[in-house]
């Protein structure tokens, strides 16, 4: 990254994080004792300068086991404060909502709550806020420690389509080589992939957060990936960010065919699969001539039993279902990755995680096979997707 975007990047986080902090100490603290609420600001404080200073830890020192201990440790209390800020903003609605039926009470001529006691409830919120927040940092922390396990995912075919029951295709996606996550964890993902004998290797994008350069030893492994009819990579929105065209480049080198709107017909035991690609939704933003575009993808396609698309972000699906596409392998989602983004991502996509439709078109949306900024996950566990094509 330039140091001027460096830069810049590092005061955004530094004033959000600062913020942040000091709102969580501020509210949570609130009903305490000046020693209670003492002991709460310095552990926010702490809290602030290890996601600021471990992080720009991990991102000046070279890459090394120092550097991803710094990350891991810039990261985690990063995902720590997204839980507590969470929790706070909960016991805060939950306070209003009490204030509100208390004030309805005393206008309808019920019980006033004596103060005393209002603050023996706002203390108790707090601390179940608190409670709750850390224990779910806990549990998120080692969920995202966990093997990656393999998901098989049924996709009915009809028609002429049945004549492709059976074939394969296995999916990884939002791998995010980067900070924390480095070469022996893609080996061991290349391993299980391997090890299920696919018919066709997906990769649906943000392989990576970092440049060639920096990460080019860590994905070096993907040449060992192994396919009957090949694999395939489509970008997506991590790469735009990292050199997209040095990525495309590096990914060709390795041997996997990159789809950049574009397609290939792969014969399969007498029938015939449309497998196409489009760039990350977003790409034409960074490089106009990147616009994705299923439409394109489909252009001048011949005649196909069925159609697949490998598009990063669900939101292709809709110009999916109108080029025709029957199935869209998807990741971006992350599933949300931790709460709460696992209950906000529904608002954001078409299809958040699993198997959806738009349209005429299936999609599934895998919930990532790596993870990225907080090595959390709660919910949405990481996964390498088996894709099977299996008649009604």
């Amino acid at each position: 990254m330039p140091l001027s975007r460096l830069l810049i990047f590092l005061a955004v986080v530094s004033t959000i994080t600062i913020g942040g902090h000091a709102l969580i100490a501020w509210r949570l603290g609130a009903p305490f004792s000046a020693t209670t609420q003492r002991t709460i600001r310095i552990l926010a404080a702490l809290n602030a300068l290890m996601v600021v200073g471990a992080g720009i830890g991990g991102r000046t020192l070279p890459d090394g086991s120092l550097s991803t201990a710094f990350s891991l440790l810039g990261y985690s209390c990063m995902g720590l404060f997204a839980l507590f800020f969470a929790s706070t903003l909960v016991a805060d609605g939950l306070r209003l909502l009490g204030w509100a039926g208390l004030g309805a009470a005393k206008l309808t001529g019920g019980m006033e709550l004596n103060p005393a006691r209002r603050e023996l409830l706002s203390g108790a919120l707090n601390l179940g806020a608190i409670g709750v927040a850390g224990g779910l940092s806990g549990a998120a922390l080692l969920g995202a420690q966990r093997a990656v396990a393999v998901k098989s995912v049924s996709i009915p075919v009809t028609g002429r389509a049945a004549a492709l029951a059976g074939l394969k295709i296995v999916q990884i996606t939002d791998i995010h080589i980067g900070p924390t996550i480095k070469g022996d964890f893609l080996a061991d993902v290349v391993a299980k992939v391997n090890a299920l004998k696919p018919d066709i290797i997906a990769v649906t994008g943000d392989l990576v957060d970092g440049s060639v350069a920096e990460l080019g030893k860590h994905t070096a492994v993907l040449a060992e990936l192994k396919a009957r009819h090949g694999v395939y990579f489509v970008t997506g929105n991590h790469e735009y960010y990292s050199g997209a065209k040095e990525w495309n480049d590096e990914i060709r080198r390795l041997g996997l065919t990159v789809l950049m709107n574009e397609h290939e017909l792969i014969e399969h035991d007498g029938a015939r699969l449309l497998l196409a690609g489009v760039t990350d939704y977003t790409a034409g933003r960074m490089i106009p001539e990147h616009a994705s575009s299923p439409l394109l993808a489909a252009e001048g396609a011949p005649d196909a039993d069925y159609r697949v698309l490998l598009a990063h972000q669900p939101a292709s699906a809709y110009e999916a279902s109108e080029a025709g596409f029957e199935l869209q392998l998807s990741g971006h989602t992350h599933g949300g990755q931790f709460f709460p983004g696992t209950a906000l991502i529904h608002l954001a996509h078409p299809v958040a995680k699993g198997l959806g439709k738009v349209g005429n078109t299936l999609v599934y949306v895998s919930c990532g096979t790596g993870y990225w900024g907080p090595p959390f996950r709660l919910g949405a566990p990481a996964e390498i997707t088996e894709v099977v094509l299996a008649a009604e």
